[in-house]
């Protein structure tokens, strides 16, 4: 028995939804990072980078690339940071949104003329 598509597309976004993994994609979305390279900017001890790593390796996220004793990793595929793009666009457009409705209610409590 096959898996169905839905349930393929929730255990995608259940990979994605860490956000240490989210940083480490935005990250290698501009380009190939050694492991060193990343420690500081998603701010988490190493082992639990390399935790996070090992979950978007399996998932065929993410590829590695030893040169030396350094991990190089890189993305799979384009479509990684074009997703991450487009998630960006979306929540932009619900956060302005909701500026919109808070702007609207700070209006509606405010003391009538």
């Amino acid at each position: 028995m096959t898996t169905p598509l839905h349930q393929l597309k929730a255990d995608f976004f259940k990979t994605l939804g860490h956000p240490a993994r989210i940083r480490v994609l935005e990250l290698l979305s501009e380009r190939e990072h050694a492991v060193a390279e990343m420690l500081p900017q998603v701010g988490i001890e190493p082992a639990h980078l390399s935790q996070q790593l090992a979950v978007l390796r399996r998932a065929n996220l993410v590829v590695a690339r030893k040169e030396g004793s350094t991990v190089h990793y890189s993305l799979t595929s384009p479509h990684v940071a074009e997703l991450l793009r487009v998630a960006r666009t979306i929540l932009s457009g619900v956060l302005a949104g909701q500026a919109e409705l808070l702007a609207g209610l700070r209006d509606e409590t405010s003391p009538l003329p």
